[in-house]
């Protein structure tokens, strides 16, 4: 069953989530897949201040938009302005979602099958309960492979690369980030198991209070 942690308020969830990542890969984690959206900038800004043999680490994406790589929107573009160019990784395997959805997961399956297992996920969760481009009910939900091209996400823009939840199930740690009463919903319906974001049975989850309910 996932561990469900209430803290305070949104910047002790990024205090403590960058916090965890950093014992992570100072304890011989090598590999650390990010997320993307504005959840996880406070604590890609605390993590990039922290002790990290960052030369030791790779960096993957749980999932991307069909942007170009510097486009607002990008997850990678998220990322590299609040954690990767301040801490300079050994290696970082962006998605090429630039070249569509098919191709994109094609060529990111490859990169993912070498990785794997990961030593640290981090997931945001949106209201619905979808973590990465991963939604409910929907079909790649079920998909048997590493990656998976979405073509029809229900939040724009529509096309979507994303691991799978098997890609990310094995990982050493998972760690779901949620914040702020409008995902109360979200997490409630992830301890009953009706969402995706509540299929990862091995997930740590770091909540504020608004998020837990209360």
């Amino acid at each position: 069953m996932p561990e469900f942690v209430v803290l305070a308020n949104a910047e002790e969830v990024a205090e403590s989530a960058a916090a965890d990542i950093a014992e992570a890969l100072r304890d011989g984690g090598r590999t650390l897949v990010l997320t993307g959206g504005t959840s996880p900038i406070r604590c890609y800004q605390l993590l990039a201040e922290l002790d990290v043999d960052w030369g030791r680490v790779t960096v993957l994406f749980g999932d991307e938009r069909c942007v170009p790589p510097l486009d607002p929107e990008s997850n990678y573009r998220i990322a590299k302005d609040n954690l990767l160019d301040r801490v300079n990784p050994a290696t970082v395997h962006r998605i090429p979602a630039e070249l569509g959805p098919d191709e994109g997961a094609d060529l990111y399956a490859e990169v993912v099958a070498n990785e794997a297992p990961f030593d640290v996920v981090l997931l945001g969760v949106g209201e619905d309960g979808h973590v990465n481009s991963l939604f409910p009910g929907h079909p790649a939900l079920q998909s048997d492979g590493l990656t998976a091209g979405i073509q029809d996400s229900p939040k724009p823009p529509p096309q979507r690369v994303t691991m799978t939840l098997e890609a990310i199930r094995d990982a050493q740690r998972v760690i779901i980030i949620a914040t702020g009463s409008g995902k109360a919903n979200a997490v409630a319906m992830a301890r009953r198991g009706e969402s995706p974001s509540g299929m990862i049975a091995s997930a740590k989850w770091l909540i504020d209070r608004a998020a837990a309910g209360q």
